[in-house]
């Protein structure tokens, strides 16, 4: 693949989102290849937090607006926002011609550590393992994050390992997963020249 066909690619990989239902608002875009430029706000400033790690780390641009019924509960918001950006990611990558496919992190937050791989060959399996078993970051209930992921994972087509084998400090160990599975979509994203076509033996991708 040359050079231009890469630079063709990497111009197309970005999408836009709008989802609107009765329980959330979503809208906004993400750009695969970019600076790891945010704005986002889903009107929970610990996901935001965490969403934003997820940015800046992978290198994406995301704009992300959400208005939840976080009145009721966070569980809608945090899913929905798993749902657009999984979908996003997805159309952003297109027919995933001349992608590396594969990425891990093993990434250490001061006493945590998170270990991630990814697989965008479009087969959605999420497996998720964490030891901190801390359930609350304030009023943020963080048994939402797997729902987050689960809906993430399906929607972008892709199989996801999150482990979080030690770490005391629950925050350390929510972040160091999120920059793990930044540090691996940076990763499993890349364009490699080497690559022909579909990077897979059967010449599609699955779902595709």
């Amino acid at each position: 693949m040359g050079d231009s066909v890469c630079s063709d690619i990497m111009k197309k990989r970005r999408a836009e989102f709008d989802r609107q239902t009765t329980e959330t608002q979503i809208t906004g875009s993400l750009t695969i290849d970019g600076e790891g430029k945010y704005d986002i706000d889903t009107g929970i400033p610990f996901f935001n937090h965490m969403l934003e790690l997820l940015t800046k780390h992978a290198l994406f641009d995301v704009t992300l607006k959400a208005t939840g019924d976080l009145d009721v509960d966070y569980h809608h918001t945090v899913e929905d926002v798993g749902i657009v950006l999984g979908k996003a990611l997805s159309d952003a990558l297109g027919d995933r011609r001349g992608l590396a496919r594969y990425g891990y992190s093993l990434l250490p937050m001061d006493d945590a550590l998170a270990q991630v791989a990814v697989d965008l060959g479009g087969r959605p399996y999420l497996v998720y393992q964490i030891n901190n078993r801390k359930r609350k970051i304030r009023d943020f209930e963080l048994h939402i994050l797997e729902h987050f992921f689960r809906s993430f994972c399906d929607q972008a087509r892709m199989n996801l390992h999150i482990q979080q084998p030690y770490g005391e400090d629950v925050h350390h160990a929510y972040e160091a997963v999120f920059k793990g599975v930044a540090r691996a979509l940076y990763m499993a994203c890349a364009l490699d020249p080497r690559v022909k076509g579909v990077p897979s033996s059967k010449g599609r991708v699955e779902g595709a």
